[in-house]
């Protein structure tokens, strides 16, 4: 009287259960995370420092920047921002001291209105050189339609 375990219904049954490997569905983690991507990229570009300020057109080339520089704006009322922080004159030069850690060689640009006065945005500028920063310079836009030259 012998029989072969391999033809028993019942061992079957329980190997195959052992044999069953549990993972984990990691598909829709990968949705939410593809989902949350897009959403970043999208935002993304709205998160730029934002004082609305209407500058001047010029036909000088793009610069292109690896780190991000500091932006002082001035509107067109007068009012200095550090960033998007509005500023007096003189709280400004202690606040980029504090900021760069006195580095000489962080860039700095000056974006102006282009109602302002000349003088204003030359009297805050003056202030940034004078405190030791090297790499001032001013922004401009570059126009829409393309200058004719003569």
């Amino acid at each position: 009287m012998a029989f072969a375990l391999s033809n028993n219904p019942r061992r079957q049954g329980s190997r195959r259960r052992a044999d069953l490997k549990v993972e984990i569905n990691v598909t829709p983690m990968v949705d939410v995370m593809l989902v949350l991507l897009v959403i970043f990229m999208v935002t993304a570009p709205l998160l730029t420092v934002g004082v609305p300020v209407d500058l001047p057109k010029t036909k000088a080339s793009v610069m292109n920047e690896k780190e991000e520089p500091l932006t002082i704006s001035l509107d067109a009322k007068g009012v200095i921002y550090l960033q998007e922080t509005p500023l007096e004159l003189d709280v400004l030069i202690p606040r980029l001291v504090a900021i760069t850690g006195t580095n000489p060689d962080t860039r700095i640009y000056v974006k102006g209105d282009k109602g302002i006065a000349y003088g204003r945005i030359m009297e805050v500028m003056g202030a940034v050189s004078s405190a030791g920063f090297k790499k001032v310079a001013l922004l401009t836009e570059l126009p829409s339609t393309p200058v004719k030259k003569k």
